[in-house]
């Protein structure tokens, strides 16, 4: 059994690790962490672990939890891994931040749209962006895993393709990106009061939103070059959910038939990545509360441009599945195990 601490456990996405891990076989979370709910039993804080789960939560002492722990999930805002990781605990443990502190490799980019100084530099290049599908041998070796934003994997996974085969112009591309309010995390916000998000949707973060280079610096790998884009999410009154539209000009003439080559290329032999059937466009629905990401294209002959378009839930394939995805894969298990919930509906 590998044993398993999870700092943060009390947030939506240490609570979608946990939900997820109690139906994995090969699991037992041993430490769950919580700064606000020290002492406190679990199902105490949700109710839905009523006679599941009994613990009570811990605090965030990282050097205890690595002596105990084979593996630990940080689900916590970001700067807080990276004042607590040093050499010594990730000789001891390895660790998968669902935080930004280790996905940007250049601590220069990550201190200015995050506005905090960065406490463990010298773990950035060492760190593996964990997107499975594209970095998957190097998540193997892994000792520690930066776990991709909601945003970023949606977005990522629905153009890469493209810029890998040299089918769109890397600096046409524009990303616009919807998500439910759970992306935004359970800390108490005025703007996330159900009477300021009901009935409502609203564009935020323009411009300026944090998962802007992210994504740049995993499209530019992709692409092979620098890749700038127009980047604006929304906010729209849905507990959970990433859709993704993207645009770019195309770089060539190409078919359908070509275009689904190539996503079928990459994808075909992937779990958690449905290249939906023709003029089927991606939804939220069809996703939810699963680890599967849906995503298709549209070429627009008339503007020379193709649409590519995905979805996924924002707290599994967004955060805590793939960060499952992530311990399976650098623990040597089958890659799905614990993650092959069926997307629910209604």
């Amino acid at each position: 059994m590998i044993k398993v601490g999870i700092i943060g456990s009390t947030g939506y996405a240490g609570a979608e690790i946990v939900r997820l891990l109690l139906q994995h076989r090969y699991t037992e979370i041993v430490w769950y962490g919580s700064r606000s709910y020290v002492d406190k039993k679990y199902y105490e804080v949700f109710s839905n672990m009523f006679q599941i789960v009994e613990d009570k939560c811990l605090d965030d002492n990282m050097e205890e939890l690595a002596d105990r722990v084979d593996v630990i999930f940080t689900a916590t805002p970001q700067g807080l891994c990276a004042s607590l990781v040093n050499e010594e605990i990730l000789n001891k443990v390895k660790i998968i931040d669902l935080s930004a502190d280790f996905r940007i490799k250049d601590v220069g980019i990550y201190e200015k749209w995050y506005n905090i100084e960065h406490k463990s530099p010298q773990f950035i290049g060492e760190a593996v962006y964990g997107l499975c599908e594209i970095n998957r041998e190097q998540v193997k070796k892994a000792r520690l895993v930066a776990n991709p934003g909601c945003y970023p994997t949606c977005t990522t996974l629905s153009i890469a393709p493209l810029l890998k085969e040299k089918v769109i112009r890397p600096d046409t591309i524009i990303v616009d990106a919807k998500s439910g309010t759970s992306g935004a995390g359970r800390g108490a916000k005025v703007n996330n009061l159900f009477c300021e998000v009901n009935e409502n949707i609203k564009a935020y973060g323009v411009a300026t939103h944090r998962h802007t280079p992210e994504i740049e610096e995993q499209l530019s790998y992709a692409a092979g070059e620098s890749v700038m884009i127009n980047f604006t999410p929304h906010l729209v009154p849905m507990n959970r959910g990433i859709l993704v539209t993207a645009y770019a000009s195309l770089a060539k003439t190409v078919t359908y038939d070509e275009i689904k080559a190539i996503y079928d290329k990459y994808y075909d032999k992937e779990t958690f990545v449905r290249v939906l059937d023709k003029d089927v466009c991606p939804e939220t629905r069809w996703v939810e509360g699963s680890n599967y990401v849906d995503v298709n294209f549209k070429i627009d002959e008339r503007t020379n441009r193709i649409i590519m378009m995905g979805a996924m839930d924002n707290l599994v394939k967004g955060a805590a599945g793939q960060a499952v995805q992530n311990m399976n894969i650098m623990f040597g298990l089958e890659e799905k195990e614990g993650l092959m919930q069926v997307p629910m509906f209604p």
